[in-house]
């Protein structure tokens, strides 16, 4: 048995000469034959194999022919830890009695099953492949080109596996960055088998896990809750990421993107918190933060789209309307396709420098012992973000609706730390507190879409300029009895 270690990176294909000039030119880089490699994935019909968490193929190459089977493993961050056990064989189809019989759970009918193997589908491919030392670790770097096969349907491969052959696994990530500041990647959550099982319409639907507030260890210990905030921002980043790839409803993907939005300034405010934002990443931040600007226009004129009647009423008539907010929609989303993001250097940069920090805390590089226990610790944030919205929006100041706008992000980003710490305090207390805020700011939203409605019908032959502004003036009135109020209410820490 061997425990494959490896990270893997997805790039856009226009950087494969870029990316081989680069690891040719490394030094200590040794490289290896270039393979054609054809790979036939088998399972059941009721796809046995993939309930077990394991995966079964036939590899063949110029010279040899292997069959692999991997058990279940695990994944932090982006680093994939999985047993596999290779054994060479002449044939085209596996013969599961070759493996160890350890491999099998207790309930394994292997005759049974090795007659209803079957193959699900293919991932044929060119591997490039180095051999990297870097601070005394030995690492394979395969470059692979090619694509998965399922069902008549092809889904194209470019990826970069870094595979510890020998030493530490920080090595796999310290290559990474070396390889992300010079050519745009990101973090690969979905394995080859993966993609080919969902290619092929055996996987269920990707699904984003609800999470009213996270949920903390219950040592209370600041390194573990450290890594549990980045282990899930991190996490969830690649979960919608690879829900947009695969959504096409713009409401949906209007929510896909703030939720998006959502984990990187959650990202950001833990790494502030625990004093790890240095100035490289806070850049990386402010590029993407800069980049995710189309999402406050797109989440305001998405709700004219999902509930047209609650916003609209019975009075305006839709027809003319909602085809001017449907062409505004689609032009923000396809001007900011995620394929822009990938482009960005620091896109990957920052995926790779937040892996990093979940490395070192998940070994115990990060002590925190200067800091107070967690109740304290969360008191603390709470009430400093507490108190910068109290400096944003003083009882005292009358706010309209530019006003508003200016201190959305605050307020998105007080909203959060209460998501991170929520789950340390009693929930009535709790949710009474952060009920009117969350109600502000989808107020600051409807604000937005009355006045994003304004300038599309501002051309048109759509005449609702007074109608406009009775709802702004009547909704910013509602806004400002609830802030007062809210500014009123006993803090819940």
């Amino acid at each position: 048995m061997d425990a494959e270690i490896e990270l893997k990176l997805f790039m856009q294909s226009q950087h494969n000469d870029l990316l081989v000039k680069l690891l040719n030119g490394m030094s200590d880089s040794t490289p290896q034959n270039i393979t054609s490699l054809t790979n036939k994935y088998f399972d059941t019909a009721k796809l046995q194999l993939r309930s077990w968490k394991m995966g079964l193929r036939i590899r063949k190459g110029e010279n040899f022919t292997e069959q692999t089977i991997k058990t279940a493993g695990t994944v932090s961050g982006g680093i994939h830890s999985r047993p596999e056990y290779n054994v060479p064989i002449s044939q085209d189809t596996p013969e599961l009695a070759l493996f160890p019989k350890e491999v099998w759970p207790e309930e394994a009918d292997i005759d049974a099953l090795q007659a209803e193997l079957t193959c699900v589908f293919e991932t044929n491919f060119t591997r490039q492949a180095w051999h990297i030392y870097i601070e005394g670790s030995l690492v394979e770097v395969a470059f692979d080109v090619g694509k998965v096969i399922a069902n008549g349907e092809v889904d194209p491969i470019c990826e970069i596996e870094f595979e510890l052959l020998a030493g530490e696994t920080s090595a796999l990530l310290h290559l990474a960055i070396e390889v992300a500041k010079h050519i745009p990647v990101r973090l690969g959550k979905a394995s080859k088998a993966q993609r080919g099982y969902h290619l092929a319409g055996h996987l269920p639907a990707i699904a984003l896990e609800q999470i009213d507030y996270i949920c903390l260890p219950t040592d209370k210990s600041l390194s573990k809750t450290l890594e549990v905030l980045l282990e899930t921002g991190i996490e969830r980043w690649q979960v919608i990421e690879a829900l947009l790839i695969d959504t096409n409803d713009i409401v949906q993907q209007a929510k896909l993107w703030s939720q998006l939005r959502a984990c990187v300034r959650l990202l950001r405010l833990t790494l502030m918190q625990f004093g790890l934002l240095n100035s490289d990443v806070l850049t990386h931040f402010d590029v993407i933060e800069q980049k995710l600007q189309f999402i406050e226009p797109l989440q305001s004129l998405s709700l004219l789209l999902d509930e047209p009647q609650k916003l609209l009423g019975k009075r305006i008539d839709k027809t003319q309307i909602i085809p001017l907010v449907q062409q505004s929609v689609n032009e923000l989303v396809l001007n900011q396709r995620l394929s822009c993001l990938w482009q960005l250097p620091e896109y990957g940069q920052l995926q790779l420098a937040l892996v990093e920090l979940l490395l070192k805390t998940a070994n115990g590089s990060h002590q925190l012992v200067d800091y107070p226990e967690l109740g304290l610790f969360a008191n603390h944030l709470q009430q400093d973000s507490w108190q910068k919205i109290v400096d944003l929006m003083p009882i005292s100041a009358a706010m309209d609706s530019l006003d508003y706008q200016q201190v959305a992000q605050g307020l998105d980003e007080s909203i959060l730390v209460g998501f991170a710490y929520g789950e340390l305090y009693q929930s009535d207390d709790r949710e009474a507190f952060r009920a009117p805020w969350q109600d502000l700011a989808l107020g600051i939203q409807t604000l937005g879409c009355y006045q994003l409605l304004a300038k599309l019908t501002e051309q048109s032959e759509v005449d609702i300029s007074d109608w406009l502004q009775d709802k702004e003036a009547s909704l910013l009135f509602a806004m400002e009895h609830s802030r007062k109020s809210a500014l009123n209410n006993q803090p819940y820490w």
